[in-house]
């Protein structure tokens, strides 16, 4: 299995559901992996298209290919971009012959139970153009609530840890960072000592709006966070 499990599919709507609530934090994220995205790229993991709105306004993009293995969420992708090119399937089906600029990756090799293969598969795909890998995951082990492994989360990542199995695969770090230090945090607050087992619509909308725009400033712009919700990495191969 290389992508989210489609156990994991229920758990993924409400998942969805909270990310469409969010306007702010999906174009940080953009932000923070646009200068590496250029040329012919990948998309693992496209769910039901939201990040991919925003992929297909990066105009340095020649062509996008993306993948998704859940059916279901296909099914949503293909309504939202009907002319976008799509596989139902995973990081296997891409054609062998095939050469890629970069590949981006947002809150999926936490669900694929060998990581360190995936990311070999990777390097791979990326070896002949030199590309990038363009992950975000989500980070800190000690947060691991009951949330994630509804999800479908094998993991959440060290910076360390990140870094090795990266480096393991071949990869020369660009970039590797924690992002949003104060959803840390909130997922402990919320997911581990609350164990709520959903997202709150109105609590995302508030955090979205409100917080995380002077968050991501103050990581931006002042100092990076010594720790984080998730992590960033662009790494080359």
């Amino acid at each position: 299995m290389n992508e989210r499990p489609n156990e994991a599919a229920s758990t993924a709507d409400f998942e969805f559901s909270a990310l469409a609530e969010a306007r702010n934090y999906p174009r940080a994220l953009m932000r923070e992996f646009t200068p590496f995205l250029k040329g012919r790229v990948i998309e693992i993991g496209g769910g039901i298209g939201q990040m991919t709105t925003l992929l297909r306004q990066v105009p340095t993009i020649e062509s996008l290919q993306c993948i998704e293995p859940d059916a279901r969420f296909c099914e949503h992708f293909k309504k939202a971009h009907p002319d976008q090119p799509l596989i139902c399937g995973t990081i296997d089906n891409i054609p062998a012959n095939t050469d890629w600029d970069a590949l981006f990756s947002v809150n999926v090799l936490e669900h694929i139970r060998e990581d360190e293969l995936e990311l070999r598969k990777y390097k791979k795909l990326l070896s002949k153009r030199h590309g990038t890998v363009n992950l975000f995951v989500p980070a800190r082990q000690e947060i691991f609530a009951p949330i994630d492994a509804d999800f479908g989360h094998h993991r959440r990542y060290s910076k360390p840890e990140l870094k090795r199995k990266l480096e393991e695969a071949g990869f020369e770090i660009v970039r590797l960072k924690y992002f949003n230090w104060v959803g840390y945090f909130a997922w402990w607050l919320n997911f581990c000592m609350m164990r709520q087992r959903k997202f709150n619509p109105a609590g995302v909308r508030l955090f979205d709006r409100v917080i995380f725009p002077v968050v991501n400033w103050t990581e931006t712009n002042i100092i990076p966070p010594p720790f984080g919700q998730s992590l960033v990495a662009v790494a080359r191969a």
